[in-house]
């Protein structure tokens, strides 16, 4: 029988948020039933007390794991977040305690895309305005500023995964497709690639935001972009909500520069539904508002529920990181049960530190098949394969915890 340095079933995993159900299922079926679910995000006091004991945490977006959680966070070994970003994750804090984070960058990538080409025929038709006059009664049965999509240019920034998901629907549509992005991508279909921002805003019709939040795009598009774009063209940001400066936006619109708008993230968004929604933009009819839901399907949660979850056990049963935004990535085979014991140790990429591990088993008298090393610079994983079924692993990881600038270690099997 396999044994592990923890039984699953006194592995805890906290999961907040209300996750989908998938995510339970899976963690179940695979052995791990010692399971805490709660249906609401904790504020930074209860998160401490409750993650003290925890040894896997799955989170969304409304759960911030600051550096003073990990601080109180002995036992924890990983982070899901079942979700695209990881902003709500102080990343550096989690590598510095040996702690992997997961997340499920492209499981809600067709969701995302559909809504954009929804609000897209809705800007083009004018929906937003006509739903807002019906609303106060006003009956505007007209064609006035109502258009096919069919045969416009639909400039896309950001040539991504969800990028080219809308590409392909907007060109099933009729649609021309330009796209740019810095990274030189292989067009799909029959779009076409251009050579600057400047080229993508002067030619589109609609202008659709796709890309990270870095350094780099905060901000990216102000002013200058607005009033670069073709007078009259339609703007929609689906990525996130800080590479927007909105008051900008706002500007654009109020002059016409802009037609209108779809926005569905914001630089500043309310923690939940008690805090009220604050933006320049709520008074314009010819502004589509949705609250962060792109993404907000049964598909793609039920997909991101599996999704993170299987990155979470594949993780704690065999050691494989693949899938961390904030460690590097080893994908590990899976060895037979009972021919080998498999230890994991993340140290700081220090001299000295591989050759101390290799010490520990070489004194043991034991021998290496198989060792795996990753490093990114600052810390360093490293998984070693041990030769047959041995007895005394609880004492050999005590041994390697005491080597100098360990952060973590765990013998899996």
């Amino acid at each position: 029988m396999t044994t592990m340095s923890l039984n699953k079933d006194k592995i805890k995993i906290l999961l907040l948020e209300d996750l989908h159900a998938n995510a339970e299922k899976y963690f179940r079926n695979h052995g791990y039933n010692n399971l805490v679910l709660l249906k609401n995000a904790l504020d930074n006091e209860e998160l401490k007390k409750a993650i003290e004991d925890v040894h896997m945490i799955g989170i969304r977006s409304r759960t911030k794991l600051t550096a003073d959680v990990f601080e109180a966070a002995k036992k924890l070994m990983a982070v899901g977040c079942f979700c695209i970003g990881t902003n709500q994750v102080d990343l550096n804090a989690a590598k510095a305690h040996g702690i992997p984070v997961f997340n499920a960058p492209y499981s809600n990538t067709r969701s995302v895309a559909e809504l954009v080409i929804g609000e897209i025929v809705m800007l083009m038709r004018g929906i937003p305005q006509r739903n807002f006059a019906a609303h106060e009664g006003i009956w505007l049965k007209n064609a006035k500023g109502a258009t096919e999509v069919r045969g416009k240019v639909l400039g896309i920034v950001g040539y991504g995964h969800i990028g080219t998901q809308v590409s392909i629907l907007a060109e099933a549509m009729g649609m021309k497709v330009r796209y740019y992005d810095i990274v030189d991508k292989l067009a799909l279909g029959n779009a076409e690639p251009c050579s600057s921002l400047s080229e993508l805003l002067s030619l589109s019709d609609v202008v659709s935001l796709h890309v990270p939040q870095t350094p780099q795009t905060d901000n990216m598009f102000s002013h200058a972009e607005f009033f670069a774009m073709k007078k009259g063209a339609f703007f929609i940001n689906a990525a996130r909500g800080s590479v927007v400066d909105i008051d900008a936006l706002k500007t654009a619109l109020d002059q016409g520069q802009i037609a209108g708008a779809a926005i569905d993230v914001f630089p500043k968004e309310p923690a939940d539904k008690t805090q009220e929604f604050v933006s320049p933009l709520r008074s314009m009819p010819n502004v589509i508002l949705t609250p962060h839901i792109g993404g907000s399907t049964l598909e793609a949660q039920a997909n991101i529920g599996l999704e993170v979850a299987e990155r979470l056990v594949k993780y704690s049963d065999n050691g494989s990181t693949l899938g961390s935004v904030n460690c590097v990535e080893v994908s590990l085979p899976v060895q037979e049960s009972g021919k080998t014991t498999r230890f994991m140790h993340i140290h700081k990429n220090v001299p000295g530190v591989l050759s101390s591990i290799n010490r520990v088993f070489s004194e043991n008298g034991l021998n290496i098949s198989g060792q795996y090393l990753r490093t990114d610079g600052e810390y360093a994983y490293v998984v070693v394969d041990v030769d047959g079924h041995l007895d005394n692993a609880p004492e050999l990881q005590k041994e390697l915890e005491k080597i100098n600038g360990t952060l973590k270690v765990r013998y899996l099997f």
